[in-house]
């Protein structure tokens, strides 16, 4: 008779203490589509604000700015450029 490659034991677990239903997890999928909806609509208001207070302001300065246009000398071309400065230390 050959063995086989493997033991074969009949046996039952222990447990130390008594066992302890687990809680199912509660899903937080609700509130964070709560968070993101709230953050959306808090940022649309803020933009919409935003916008609002920027065409309002813009109605008062194209007037002024038309008047001091037509003091100045004439434009004929107009470049912006966004510069990042860095101010090193020595190596020492």
């Amino acid at each position: 008779m050959s063995e086989a490659p493997y033991e074969e034991v009949d046996a039952l677990p222990v447990l130390a203490e008594a066992p302890v239903l687990a809680e199912p997890v509660r899903s937080g999928g609700a509130v964070v589509a709560r968070q993101a909806a709230t953050v959306a609509a808090t940022g649309f208001v803020a933009g919409a604000v935003t916008v609002a207070a920027v065409k309002a302001a813009g109605v008062r300065r194209s007037r002024r700015r038309a008047k001091k246009r037509s003091q100045l000398v004439n434009v004929v071309a107009s470049r912006s450029f966004l510069v990042d400065v860095h101010l090193l230390g020595s190596r020492d």
